[in-house]
Order: structure tokens, then sequence, then C-alpha cells
């Protein structure tokens, strides 16, 4: 694993981004086509517009996954990951990309769960771009996250602090309002990512990411599974690293 600081945020996500990118360029140049996951949040908005604006990329040959959501929310809610995705990548990409493959998890979860999955199965990971959660989570696996399934996506329930941090971060009016269930990418399934790029500014996530890279590996911090991938570079700010 790979820690590397930068200030301000806009240089974390630029770094990040191109990172990023040049394992999309490699599996091209390599394999022909890329498949990429792709996170959202407010951690995850300077390193998307920076990779929109990375040079060379034929989008074209690019297959994205969306990494979860949440139950019930249709595409038009401010909150919905699938309308994030849209207005802040896929929309801006210069040239269309192969495929983007969003969850749908309005109605019946499991199902979309092995409907993507099966996508998922066919279309081994390059890079994924990922983030860690205030509470350690990685993706929407909430602790004591399931670090045994094989199953590419689950469904999952939302802890209180995950919900915390969406309405902090300004996606919900009220803590009510907050979904109690998601869809999201198994933890066993992001680590079978060639590479993994995550990238964590501010300063509330500083205990998370001094938990998730310093701590014992343990699913009660979800995001310490990092430590035993072979290809993680995490991208911190000052404040994010200030308990390093």
């Amino acid at each position: 694993m790979q820690t590397k600081i930068f200030e301000p945020k806009l240089e974390l996500g630029a770094a990040a981004a191109a990172d990023g990118a040049a394992h999309i360029r490699q599996a091209i140049a390599t394999r022909g086509t890329a498949q990429i996951i792709v996170a959202t949040g407010a951690s995850q908005f300077e390193m998307l517009d920076a990779l929109t604006r990375e040079p060379n990329i034929d989008w074209q040959r690019v297959t994205g996954f969306h990494l979860d959501e949440y139950a019930g929310l249709p595409f038009t809610h401010p909150a919905s990951f699938r309308l994030y995705l849209w207005q802040r990548f896929v929309s801006r990409l210069p040239i269309p990309m192969r495929a983007f493959h969003y969850l749908n998890a309005e109605d019946d979860l499991q199902n979309e769960c092995n409907r993507v999955g099966k996508l998922l199965a066919e279309h081994p990971i390059d890079v994924a771009f990922v983030g860690i959660g205030e509470n350690g989570h990685l993706a929407f696996n909430d602790p004591p996250a399931d670090f045994e399934t094989e199953s590419p996506y689950i469904v999952v329930t939302l802890d209180e602090a995950c919900r915390r941090q969406q309405a902090g971060e300004g996606w919900f009016a009220t803590l009510a309002d907050v979904p109690t269930q998601a869809i999201s990418m198994s933890i066993r399934q992001i680590m079978k990512s060639r590479a993994i790029v995550c990238t964590v500014p501010d300063l509330r996530k500083a205990a998370a990411v001094r938990d998730s890279l310093s701590g014992s590996v343990t699913n009660q911090v979800p995001a310490s599974v990092l430590q035993q991938h072979a290809n993680v570079t995490v991208y911190l700010d000052q404040q994010s690293a200030s308990l390093l």
C-alpha cells in the first residue's frame, strides 16, 4: 500500500485521477479494453472532475460499474448515485463509454444484485476508484462488514454513522430521509480489482484513515482490508492524514 498526501484537494484529486488514468491506458494497451469501478460521494468530486479531463483515453473501450446505491431512490432524487455518476462523470466524458452498468435499487434488490453481478463476472476490474467512509466503510459495507461472501453485490443495512454522514454532507434534509438499505459491491469483489485508487480528503475522515491504514485488519473497520491488496494507493490531504 502506498500513501500520498497532497494539499489542496484539487491537487489530491488530480493526482488520483492521473494514477487511475494510467491504469486505464495500460489496460487498453495490454488487453484492448478496460473495466473500472466508480465511487461517489463528496470525497470524489475533484478526482472525477480531473478524470473526465485526462487526455488520451479511448473511453469507447472502457466499461464502468457502479459501486453502490441506496434502496428505493429514483434516478431523479438529488442523492441518487445514478444521477451523481451521470452528472459528474458519464455525461462529461469527451466521447461515450463502451458501457456503464448502473445499479437500479428501486425494486427487487436481490434480483438487481444478481443481474449486475453476472455482468461484472464477465469483466475483471482493472482499476477501482473508491473512498473511505467516516465509519471506516468501503463502499456501503458498514461495520461489521462481510469479509467472506463471494457474491459480487449484496444487500446491506446502513448503520447510523453512515446515514449521519450522508445527511451531514447535505444529500438528505434529515437523518430520517436517509434510506436504511442499499446495494453494495462486496468487499471480496472490490479486492479482486487489479489496482485500487482510494481518495480520502477532509478532517472528518482522519480517524477512519488512521484506523484503516495503521490499525489491524478487521471487519469492524472495513477499509482496513485494503492493507492486504497488492496494488492500492491512498490519496490524502493534510487534514485526513493528520492522525497518521
